[in-house]
């Protein structure tokens, strides 16, 4: 199983710091959806510099104009780019191919989706490299957690390694191991911690 640190609410050079703390336990690092919005793929392209041979995913949630886009977060340093299971058959695999073309992957997220077990099958036969659920911060103030959604997920896919996301904390990790993803996705879990470094210490050690 492999961890992916969510970097959400930092700026460029707080997601440098954070990098910095945990890249020894870390597999892969995600450059949010907020850092996308506020810094643009030039904070992407930054970290890259910095990070040469880290695994870099950019949390694009592709809706529409899927090559351009992926071919975009490729050229700024992304290994991996994100679309979103509601967006339309043909994003997704326009999106599979463009990242494919460049030895890259592709991870479907499924927050929003509505029939989680039909989508998961479609995903999978689209050739996608991940399919994961997200329980975003918005349900997860409300008490939802991610592990109902995830079974239906990893029941309806044959070919599509899985991840979770949600409210990952290191008390729920026994739950996080049942569920067994090939990623899990962890964000305040570690990176609002007093000590980032030990608790990503913690969480490696846990999935080991």
């Amino acid at each position: 199983m492999k961890i992916q640190l969510a970097i959400d609410l930092e700026d460029v050079d707080g997601a440098i710091k954070l990098i910095e703390k945990t890249k020894d336990s870390i597999d892969i690092f995600e450059y949010g959806t907020p850092l996308v919005i506020n810094f643009g793929l030039e904070g992407l392209a930054k970290i890259r510099k910095q990070f040469p041979d880290i695994t870099l995913l950019a949390d694009l949630k592709i809706m529409d104009v899927a090559s351009y886009e992926v071919n975009q977060a490729v050229k700024y340093g992304a290994d991996i780019t994100t679309i979103l299971g509601v967006a339309e058959d043909q994003s997704i695999k326009d999106a599979v191919k463009a990242a494919h073309d460049d030895g890259k992957e592709i991870l479907v997220d499924m927050i929003g989706v509505q029939d989680v077990a039909k989508r998961a099958r479609e995903i999978d036969a689209f050739g996608a490299d991940y399919i994961g659920t997200h329980t975003g911060y918005d349900l997860q103030a409300k008490g939802e957690t991610p592990f109902e959604t995830f079974a239906l997920i990893k029941e309806n896919v044959k070919n599509t390694k899985t991840a979770i996301a949600g409210g990952i904390k290191l008390d729920n990790l026994e739950e996080v191991k049942q569920a067994d993803p090939d990623l899990l996705i962890v964000g305040g879990g570690i990176s609002t911690t007093d000590d980032p470094t030990k608790v990503a210490e913690e969480f490696k050690a846990a999935l080991k």
